[in-house]
């Protein structure tokens, strides 16, 4: 990405609503917060692979959900600050199929992790716990990204309106 446009900062808030409204929305059926997470707004992570200025936007989408987040400050940072380290790996993948890769490891890592402390702390308990926990949100976002975000790396550049857009196809 070259020039940051005002196209580009239109569609990174768009990207960062439809995160936020999302995630808000699956909240109701308790899957966006939790150990067993399954963020429906995750298939959008894929995203930064066609659009990489959608990588600020999904970092504010995340914010806000996580806002309301019941692991409190931890989760507004930690949670925050992964969808961007996974936003920015994704916008730099090579491969259309290696594009959900960075956010099922970051937030499988980064979030199991601060959900295994939040759970025990740093006791003797802890790796154990970790393992739980990232294998679980692994597995959601394994599902959103590999599952619903793979049809929109399929089907975008199918759609002018798109494709005419993407930095890569």
């Amino acid at each position: 990405m070259k020039k940051f446009t005002v196209q580009h900062l239109a569609t990174a808030a768009v990207v960062g609503a439809a995160y936020a409204v999302l995630s808000i929305f699956g909240s109701v059926f308790g899957v966006t917060f939790g150990p067993v997470q399954c963020r429906f707004a995750e298939a959008l992570c894929v995203l930064p692979f066609f659009f990489p200025e959608t990588a600020g936007g999904l970092f504010v989408g995340c914010l806000i959900t996580n806002l309301l987040s019941p692991y409190g400050l931890l989760d507004i940072v930690i949670g925050s600050l992964t969808t961007l380290l996974a936003a920015v790996l994704t916008a730099r993948c090579k491969r259309k199929w290696l594009a959900p890769l960075p956010p099922v490891v970051c937030n499988g890592l980064l979030v199991g992790g601060m959900l295994a402390w939040e759970q025990v702390g740093f006791t003797d308990a802890f790796a154990a716990t970790f393992a739980l926990n990232a294998a679980s949100v692994a597995l959601g976002e394994l599902l959103a990204c590999y599952g619903l975000g793979s049809l929109l790396l399929w089907r975008l550049p199918k759609i002018s309106f798109f494709k005419s857009r993407m930095s890569k196809a």
